[in-house]
C-alpha cells in the first residue's frame, strides 16, 4: 500500500497548503480531458447506482470503481467498460489516487468515515452519503478535516438540501410568519428493514462474488449469514448502521438545522423506546433534543418519531385534515407549519388560512443548480457546495447523539465544546468505536 506516513502528515496539518498542489495537478489533467472530471465510486450497487447515473448525466468520466460484491458492479461496468474494478477501496485509492479527481461513497454506514478520511488524506474531493458517519466522533473529525483543507470539495448525500422546498421553509421561518419556534416534531415511515431482532447464530458459505472481509471493513468480524446483512438489512444493526434515525434524519430534519441554526444540543433523551435489543436498533422510538438560546433565537426542543409513531394531532388542526405519513411540524408562537415528506415539499399552515394571509415570503437564499452538479462545478472552481462537511458534520453529530441516548436509555447532558457527556461519563465510549486492524490506518 502507499506510504501511510505521508497520509498521516496530510491529515494532521493545520492548513491546506499540502493538498493544493495535488488537487490543482489533478484538475489540470481533467481539463485536458474535455473538461471532464474523473470520478471514482466506492459502492456501485444501491445508492451507488444513483451516483453512477448522476455522474453519467453530468458527462463525467470514471477511471475506476469499487464494490465488495462483483454482482453489483454491472452499472459501472456497462457505462465505463475501460474503468478498473476493485473490491477493496483501500487498494483502489492507493493504486489510483493520482487518476482520481473525486470519489462518491455509498457504502454501509460503518465504512463511511474510513473511506472518506482516506480519500481526503490523498487530496481527493469527496461526496459521502448520509448519515455522513456512523459515530459522533467521526462526524466531528470530518468537519475538522474539511475546515483544515478547504480546497477539498465536500458534499453529503442529502439531496433535498439543494431543493426549493427547504429554502421556502427557511424563508417562512425567517419572515417571522409563525413567530418564534418553540417545538419541532419530525417523523418518518422508517424502518422498512428488520430492527428489534437478535443477531442470528450460525454461518453460511460466503458467495464467490462477495468479499466478506471488505464488507465487514472496520467492524468486528462475524460470520456471513445469507440475507441478514448484505445488501440492505445491515441498517438495523448497531455494528453496521445508524437505524431509522441515521437513515432519514439527515433528510427530514435538514430543514430544522438549516432554518433554526441550532448549534449543538445541550441534552438528548429517549422519550419512548420499543423493542430494542443488544444487537439491533428498536422497532420504534421517540427521541428529544434540547437546544439552548442562540442569539435572538430562543431555546426550543426537537422531537423525532420512527417505527410508525407520530406526534399527537395538534388541537387546532382543522377537521378533515390529517398529519402526513412522514414530515415535520414547526410550532411557533403565532402559528404552525406542516411540512409533508422527507424533503420539505408542500408546506401547509395551521390555521389553514395563514398561508394565504402571509403569501410568498421574500427570497432570502440563493437557489441551487442541483445537488450533484454543485459538487462537480465546485471541484472545477465554479461556486460551492451547500451541504458541505462544515454544515453536514455538526448536523450529523447532533443526530447521532440521539442514537447514543436511545442505546443507553438515558438522558445525556452534552458539552459540545469538549464533545463530552457530562452527566453519564461511561456513555462517552459510545461516541466513538473500535476499528478492526487493517481498517484503522486512515489517519
Amino acid at each position: 500500500m502507499a506510504d501511510r506516513t505521508t497520509r498521516r502528515t496530510f491529515l494532521k496539518q493545520a492548513a491546506a497548503t499540502a493538498a493544493v498542489p495535488f488537487i490543482i495537478t489533478n484538475w489540470a489533467r481533467a481539463q485536458g480531458a474535455n473538461d471532464r472530471l474523473r470520478i471514482a465510486f466506492i459502492a456501485t450497487g444501491g445508492i451507488g447506482g444513483a451516483h453512477i447515473g448522476e455522474m453519467e448525466k453530468l458527462g463525467q468520466d470514471c477511471p475506476c470503481y469499487c464494490d465488495v460484491d462483483t454482482d453489483r458492479m454491472g452499472g459501472a461496468a456497462e457505462r465505463w467498460p475501460k474503468a478498473k474494478a476493485y473490491q477493496d477501496y483501500r487498494k483502489m485509492l492507493d493504486a489510483e489516487h493520482k487518476n482520481i479527481d473525486g470519489v462518491m461513497i455509498g457504502t454501509p454506514d460503518h465504512s463511511h468515515f474510513p473511506a472518506t478520511a482516506m480519500a481526503m488524506g490523498l487530496g481527493i474531493h469527496v461526496y459521502t452519503q448520509k448519515p455522513l458517519t456512523q459515530t459522533v466522533w467521526e462526524a466531528r473529525q470530518l468537519a475538522k478535516l474539511a475546515k483544515r483543507h478547504p480546497k477539498i470539495v465536500t458534499q453529503m448525500g442529502n439531496q433535498g438540501h439543494a431543493g426549493e422546498d427547504w429554502r421556502i421553509l427557511y424563508e417562512w421561518i425567517h419572515s417571522g410568519a409563525i413567530g418564534q419556534v418553540t417545538e419541532v416534531h419530525t417523523w418518518t415511515n422508517r424502518p422498512i428493514w428488520p430492527q428489534g431482532i437478535r443477531r442470528p447464530l450460525g454461518k453460511d458459505p460466503v458467495p464467490a462474488n462477495l468479499d466478506w472481509d471488505c464488507w465487514i471493513g472496520p467492524a468486528k468480524m462475524r460470520p456471513f449469514k445469507s440475507g441478514v446483512y448484505h445488501p440492505f438489512a445491515w441498517r438495523g444493526f448497531w455494528e453496521f448502521g445508524a437505524g431509522a434515525l441515521g437513515d432519514m434524519a439527515c433528510h427530514t430534519m435538514d430543514g430544522m438545522f438549516w432554518s433554526l441554526d441550532p448549534g449543538t444540543t445541550c441534552a438528548t433523551e429517549p422519550v419512548e423506546v420499543n423493542g430494542k435489543t443488544r444487537d439491533c436498533f428498536p422497532n420504534s422510538s421517540i427521541i428529544k433534543w434540547e437546544f439552548p438560546r442562540r442569539g435572538d433565537r430562543p431555546a426550543f426542543v426537537q422531537y423525532w418519531y420512527d417505527g410508525g409513531l407520530k406526534p399527537k394531532r395538534p388541537e387546532n388542526l382543522e377537521q378533515g385534515r390529517e398529519l402526513p405519513g412522514t414530515g415535520n411540524l414547526f410550532v411557533g408562537t403565532k402559528g404552525t407549519l406542516i411540512i409533508p415528506g422527507d424533503y420539505g415539499g408542500g408546506l401547509e399552515t395551521i390555521p389553514q388560512g395563514l398561508k394565504d394571509e402571509v403569501g410568498t415570503p421574500p427570497k432570502l437564499l440563493e437557489r441551487s443548480i442541483g445537488h450533484y452538479k454543485e459538487w462537480v462545478e465546485a471541484i472545477k472552481g465554479n461556486g460551492k457546495t451547500v451541504s458541505n462537511f462544515a454544515y453536514a458534520g455538526p448536523m450529523t453529530e447532533v443526530i447521532l447523539l440521539g442514537n447514543v441516548a436511545c442505546r443507553l436509555g438515558k438522558r445525556l447532558e452534552y458539552d459540545g465544546e469538549d464533545m463530552k457527556i457530562r452527566n453519564e461519563p461511561d456513555a462517552n465510549e459510545f461516541l466513538t468505536k473500535q476499528y478492526r486492524k487493517g481498517w484503522d490506518d486512515w489517519a
